[in-house]
């Protein structure tokens, strides 16, 4: 059966109103993303001209007031400790984006260590700091990840290949640039390193880094606001509080 004649100019309005309807929420919803006070609206923007914001860099090797740790690669840090990117999902540590193309921006140890790369990491990399700067007795750890491309060609330093085990580096050795490697080819993440600093389980060994609970809040090391629930808005450089 067809719809009777009469009611097919309401069917029309109706379907040109839900058309206008859908193209305002996405009109809106691009706005609300954009706006400059949201963190994915900086990211968004950073990415597309890193050049046009300056202000919102740090730089590799720079130490923030009288922190530990040195700020392990240049660029934008879009996205904080703790912030959500779906329900229940808490990120484990810091997304710096350089800004750059892939194996451009180099990434240094923010603090003296003992290197490990398990055999089957393509972009990562922990460091074991046997006493913790700010907690003596605590041994923690500094994880560095993404310093490959989408397709599994690393970047990291030839200094430390797949398997190396216990090789101490200096804070501010080269280990590697930053990638955009995701473990899915079809599905690679913007060029950014992604930082934590890692529990030890008590035996010697880095608790698993996917997990909010085994990493701890990066501010104190690093000198910055780096804890999303503190710091709604912040562009965290040095000197922001």
């Amino acid at each position: 059966m067809t719809a009777p004649a009469q009611s097919r100019p309401a069917v029309l309005f109706f379907l040109a109103f839900l058309f206008v309807f859908v193209l305002i929420a996405v009109y809106l919803g691009f706005r609300w993303f954009a706006r400059p006070g949201n963190r994915d609206g900086r990211v968004l923007a950073w990415l597309n001209d890193a050049g046009a914001h300056p202000e919102w860099a740090v730089q590799a090797g720079q130490r923030c007031g009288d922190a530990p740790f040195l700020i392990p690669t240049d660029g934008f840090i879009g996205y904080l400790w703790g912030d959500s990117f779906r329900p229940g999902h808490r990120h484990q540590g810091l997304d710096i984006f350089g800004g750059g193309g892939l194996n451009q921006t180099p990434v240094i140890a923010a603090y003296p260590g003992y290197l490990t790369r398990l055999p089957e990491w393509i972009s990562s990399l922990i460091i074991r700091i046997p006493e913790d700067p700010l907690r003596p007795g605590r041994q923690v750890w500094t994880y560095y990840t993404h310093m490959a491309d989408s397709d599994g060609y690393s970047y990291i330093s030839s200094e430390f290949p797949p398997g190396a085990q216990e090789v101490f580096v200096e804070a501010g050795t080269l280990l590697g640039y930053q990638g955009n490697y995701s473990g899915d080819p079809l599905n690679p993440v913007g060029i950014h390193l992604h930082f934590s600093v890692v529990l030890d389980d008590g035996l010697g060994r880095f608790l698993n880094e996917l997990e909010i609970e085994n990493t701890l809040d990066p501010s104190p090391y690093l000198g910055l606001p780096l804890n999303a629930d503190r710091n709604p808005g912040i562009v965290p450089v040095c000197g922001s509080s």
